[in-house]
Parts: C-alpha cells; structure tokens; sequence
C-alpha cells in the first residue's frame, strides 16, 4: 500500500457510463479485520451510503481474501463488551451493505476467512475463483461467528448445512460453495468476472435493483406475506422513475432490450 489506510474506496465510470464503486481491502500481509481495518470499512460505507453509487464491488488486494479476524481484538473482552462489539460491527459494516440501494458484489479471490466471509455473505452476489476458500472457523477460540454468519448462511444453504459448516470449522472450496447457493459463479478470472458484472449492473434500472432488494429484505424478515405486503408500494413507485417510463417507451417502440438507464 501507498498509504496506512487498510482500505481504498475508488468512485469509477464503467464503460457503459454508469457510476460504480470498488471497495478493496489491501492491508497486508494477512488482510485480517483488525480495528484499523473494520474502522476504515465502517468509514467507506458510511461514505457510500451517503452518496450511493449505481453498484459497488469489494474486492480484496494480496495472496488471501483475509486470514480472519486479529484476535487481539476479542482479548480480555467482558460479556458486556462483546456484545457490544458485535453490535456495533451489525450497524455500521453488515446492515450498511445490505442497506446499500444498488446491487453489491463480492470477489473471492483465495482463502476467505471468518468476518471477510461474514461480510460476503451482506453482499448481494458472491463470486469465486476455483483456488478460492471458505471458513467460519471461531470455534478454534471458543466463539460462533457473530457478524451475522450463521444466519445469512442458513438462509443460502439451509440451517443443516450452516450448522455442519460452523461447527466443523472446516475449509470448503469455492465448487461446494457454489454446490449449496451460497457462491453464485466460480470465474477462472475472478476480478474480471465481477468488474463486467459491476459494469452490467451499474448501467441498469437502480431504482428497481433497489426495490428487489426491499422486497427480499422485506422475505427475510418477515416470510413471503410480509414481502407481499409491501410489494405494491415498493414496485408501484417505479412507475414515477425515469427508467421505468423510458423503457417502457423503448420497448413499444423498438423492442425489448435497447433500453438506457440513468438510474433516475
């Protein structure tokens, strides 16, 4: 690194013209979520939010995703301040992900450990290069994953497989990932994978990527009736965006398909 930032937040134009982001975590050796590092995400994502872009990708720099989380982090922790850690990682690192209105990516590279899968598992997308690995391994300290892990596994891969991957503490590769849903590609190219699917994601309708996911969140928290509910209120605002009433003239007009988005 150039810096001692642990992390780099880039404001970019895709090649179809839309604005995305790239998040990359680069604090080498092991990129492990240490305070500096889980401050340093906290502050991007508190940028982001504030400014959203059309997509964001995250990315990490190095021979690992992340070695995990810096143990010295839990050390000499009462009951108390555990708690309130981990809330505190809930409100400003995984809930802001997930709150994000635009589709986020996460690239897995290589061996992805603890909080890094943590924070994949808040992202919309995961993809994976074939070398990649994956571990919730905070038995080997007398801990369960608790940046919300467990349960945003179970809901990709079901609670018996969330329980055994915990439990087990073991490394699994990128094609069992993708086996149980949790992975959704496994590109040789990783980086370029998930940068053609920023660019493709970017340049579409935002608004609505953004409703989808108030509608899946909406699923997650409350069961399909919950989602129903809001649903009407959700989509019916998209007939007020620019997207909307554009495309639907482009495609009585030439056909489906050739549609520009601005995100408005």
């Amino acid at each position: 690194m150039t810096d001692s930032k642990p992390t780099r937040l880039e404001r970019i134009v895709t090649a179809g013209g839309a604005e995305a982001a790239v998040l990359t975590v680069d604090h080498q050796p092991l990129n492990l979520y240490d305070k500096a590092l889980l401050e340093s995400i906290a502050s991007d994502l508190a940028e982001l939010a504030a400014n959203p872009p059309r997509a964001l990708l995250y990315r990490t720099e190095g021979k690992l995703v992340s070695g995990g989380v810096d143990v010295h982090v839990f050390d000499g922790l009462t009951p108390d301040e555990g708690a309130q850690l981990w809330q505190d990682l809930f409100a400003r690192i995984i809930h802001p992900i997930e709150a994000l209105p635009c589709p986020v990516i996460f690239a897995a590279h290589a061996l992805t450990l603890t909080a890094a899968f943590e924070v994949a598992l808040a992202c919309d997308i995961i993809l994976a290069a074939p070398k990649a690995k994956f571990g919730l391994v905070e038995t080997v300290v007398g801990l369960t994953p608790s940046m919300g892990g467990p349960q945003r596994l179970a809901e990709r891969a079901g609670s018996g497989r969330a329980r055994e991957f915990v439990m087990t503490a073991d490394l699994y590769d990128a094609a069992t990932m993708a086996e149980w849903g949790v992975v959704n590609a496994v590109h040789e190219d990783v980086d370029a994978a998930a940068r053609a699917l920023l660019d493709k994601l970017a340049n579409g309708p935002t608004k609505a990527h953004a409703a989808t996911k108030e509608i899946i969140g909406a699923w997650r928290s409350g069961g399909v009736a919950h989602a129903d509910s809001v649903t009407p209120e959700v989509s019916g605002q998209l007939f007020g965006t620019e997207d909307l009433k554009g495309a639907v003239r482009s495609f009585l007009d030439v056909g489906p398909g050739k549609a520009t988005y601005t995100g408005k």
